[in-house]
């Protein structure tokens, strides 16, 4: 009974994490969703593309600060004690030590040779590349902010403080948004985009640096090397690194592409779609971001109780995932018109469809991405990443010389169809329990399937109706509601049968007690 009763105060813990990190998603997206259209029509689909290109070439920069921050956040997660207090400190302090010294080097590097090698691959001229370089330098800047930031932040996450993360991260946004909505009419123009995101990473950093003085200076250090928290991090990271670079590598890859064989208004079309389906799935990543800690604390856990909670985490999250990015498939035209114009929702609506069914698969990974991680295997993870680059990459390679930029979004679905067997691979090797395969086939790809075919089928079902109705944002809003209620139905339903049924239907009361007001039998 002490057993199950501590087992509930955790889940209701994970929950509540989760509750927070979704609230700070939530606005963030809302307000970035908000200001991109006011953006794009500012400063033309022209420039926006371009500063989605400098944004493509800055990202691979991101390897580096992610893998630190995950390697920074999992060391710490396991010496939290008082005890361990001045270990802590030395790690935190090569942590930062390594963000600022290489974070230099990679600013220096994007501001002088950035330029040059965008105006050369993407034949980037006249007034398009202008303010190229400012561009550049303005995108690195934030990068670098981002990445001191997120040392700080290790210290919050590692205690799985996501209160204190959701306030930083609300206040950034709400700077960054408001720079963008005075800035930008003023000076419409890539580099003052870019400019005002990096205003926000700023106010991030001195944001996470004052809430961590405040609340927990103890641990707090000096940056400085210390070889022993050096050779972990590295060890960890390195991996890491690689899992990261690949992975950056297959989400920009459509980006790079459609710059190098296409005109910069290609790259804004899809920049503006994928920033519709990446706030989804962002938002997904968000609620069980809450994992990685949770799983870096569980390593003395017998292999049995990781597997049991590796598997109801993921279908949690797949249902949510199916639920959220599901419902975009029927109302895919209609939104994008009123977010976005009307040129816009006539040329990019099969790529939304495209992008939110590649999405749905992508979140067939991250649970077990997470447990990877904190479990120390990065270096299967860096092999799940590189093997969906590459099949990322080389289909959109091959298709997109011959079919033009309506093609992007298809070589993620490939990607993330290879994605998903290389993980059951490894899975197959990380865990040796009886009916594993019974165990995936329900967690993981029945609620996902299911959600793939129901929201096709809505959005044939629906086409004529939709097509001759003028949208407005509450009939959007409603097709959006009862679509997601439909395909969340269908979903649960299905899996309260079979042999796992009951597990998720246990899950799915445990979740309801803890968000609706009534009481849940």
């Amino acid at each position: 009974m002490i057993a199950d009763l501590t087992a509930e105060r955790k889940s209701h813990r994970l929950l509540g994490n989760s509750a927070w990190n979704v609230a700070a998603f939530l606005i963030s997206v809302g307000l970035n969703l908000l200001i991109l259209p006011f953006v794009a029509f500012r400063i033309g689909l022209a420039a926006f593309g371009v500063a989605g290109l400098v944004m493509a070439c800055v990202a691979p920069a991101l390897a580096f600060s992610n893998a630190l921050a995950l390697a920074t956040t999992r060391e710490l997660a396991q010496r939290l004690s008082p005890g361990e207090r001045e270990a802590s400190r030395r790690l935190f302090a090569t942590a930062l030590m390594l963000a600022g010294g290489i974070g230099l080097v990679i600013v220096m590097s994007l501001s002088m040779v950035g330029p040059l090698a965008a105006r050369l691959a993407f034949g980037l001229q006249g007034r398009t590349a202008e303010d190229l370089g400012l561009t550049f330098v303005f995108g690195a800047s934030g990068w670098l902010c981002q990445a001191l930031s997120a040392v700080f932040l290790a210290l919050f996450t590692a205690r799985q403080d996501y209160r204190r993360i959701a306030l930083i991260s609300t206040v950034s946004t709400l700077v960054s948004t408001g720079s963008m909505v005075i800035l930008v009419p003023r000076w419409p123009q890539a580099s003052t985009f870019v400019g005002c995101q990096a205003l926000g990473f700023a106010t991030s950093l001195l944001g996470a640096m004052l809430l961590a003085r405040l609340s927990i200076g103890d641990w707090l250090a000096r940056p400085a090397l210390h070889r022993a928290p050096l050779g972990k991090l590295i060890h960890l990271g390195g991996w890491q690194f690689a899992a990261q670079t690949s992975g950056l590598v297959a989400g920009q890859a459509d980006r790079y592409l459609l710059g190098a064989f296409l005109q910069p208004q290609f790259v804004g079309l899809y920049t503006i779609t994928q920033r519709l389906e990446e706030a989804m799935y962002i938002g997904i990543l968000k609620v069980g971001e809450i994992l990685f800690p949770f799983f870096s604390s569980l390593q003395k856990e017998s292999s049995d109780r990781i597997a049991d909670l590796l598997f109801r985490s993921s279908w949690v999250l797949n249902v949510l995932a199916a639920t959220a990015l599901g419902a975009l498939i029927p109302v895919s035209g209609p939104l994008l018109q009123l977010w976005a114009g009307r040129e816009v929702g006539d040329q990019a609506e099969q790529l939304l469809v495209v992008l939110a069914v590649a999405g749905m698969l992508g979140c067939s990974a991250n649970v077990f991405a997470s447990y990877l991680v904190a479990s120390g295997r990065s270096r299967s993870n860096a092999l799940i990443s590189l093997v969906t680059a590459v099949f990322t990459l080389a289909t959109s390679a091959v298709a997109l010389p011959y079919f033009g930029w309506r093609a992007a979004g298809w070589s993620s679905c490939i990607g993330m169809i290879a994605q998903i067997i290389v993980t059951m691979i490894l899975l197959r090797q990380s865990f040796g329990l009886i009916g594993l395969w019974s165990r995936v086939a329900h967690f993981v790809l029945l609620p996902l399937g299911a959600g793939i075919v129901i929201a096709l089928g809505l959005r044939y079902c629906a086409a004529g109706f939709i097509s001759e109705l003028i949208p407005f944002w509450w009939y959007v809003g409603v097709a959006y509601g009862l679509a997601a209620g439909i395909i969340f139905v269908v979903v649960v339903v299905v899996s309260g049968v079979g042999p796992h049924g009951a597990a998720c239907r246990r899950d799915l009361r445990l979740i309801a007690r803890r968000f609706l007001p009534m009481r849940v039998a």
